[in-house]
């Protein structure tokens, strides 16, 4: 890379270059697993010097981290902003669904950092995982409590149940590149999860 690049990459606002470096950092982890992944190709990848990726992540592991927040928050918005995307606990249901399989659709790399990462033994990683489960599942047990006069316990039981359902069977439909369309796919998951909460009755 010859220095006029290194200096227009330098150039760039702080927020376009770390959206940049998480892209790249996104395709590296996710195509070498974390171990294997070495900041030299992350920089290479995204077109910087490797003191400006140090500049922005002091260790591999913050810059896992950053990718790793980045996509949690994106994905536990997506799935708070469907549940309060209609009153009807029905379509709440498939919008949760479908927020999944979409997620997946749209992002497939992130899934597989997400579900299927080499690191999720990691403190930091594992801590992190279970934050976006929780925060999943306590969006639709806030739902299932009100709608349902079951306790926070049990509602939030139901609720982890729940996103990992969704969770489990988008990520085969990923895996098996099934040749189930999205939306049938979506369906199925979604007549399966609504006919075990309906029968829950309402207060």
């Amino acid at each position: 890379m010859s220095n006029a690049e290194i200096v227009n990459k330098s150039r760039l606002p702080r927020d376009e270059r770390r959206a940049l470096l998480l892209s790249a950092a996104l395709e590296v982890f996710t195509t070498a697993g974390y171990h294997s992944a070495a900041m030299d190709e992350i920089a290479d990848r995204a077109k910087v010097s490797k003191p400006v990726l140090y500049q922005h992540f002091p260790s591999k592991l913050d810059l896992y981290l950053a990718v790793l927040d980045l996509h949690i928050d994106s994905l536990v918005f997506e799935i708070q902003k469907a549940i309060a995307s209609t009153p009807d606990n029905k379509d709440r249901v498939y919008a949760t669904v479908n927020t999944y399989f979409s997620f997946i659709e749209k992002e497939g790399e992130a899934f597989r950092l997400l579900f299927e990462s080499d690191m999720s033994v990691e403190p930091q990683v594992h801590e992190r995982l279970n934050r976006m489960t929780y925060d999943c599942a306590a969006a639709v047990s806030a739902v299932i409590a009100i709608d349902t006069g079951l306790s926070k316990e049990a509602s939030m039981l139901i609720g982890v149940g729940m996103i990992g359902y969704a969770q489990v069977t988008a990520r085969h439909w990923l895996e098996r590149d099934s040749k189930l369309t999205k939306q049938n796919a979506v369906e199925l998951v979604h007549n399966l999860m609504w006919r075990g909460i309906s029968g829950f009755p309402l207060n």
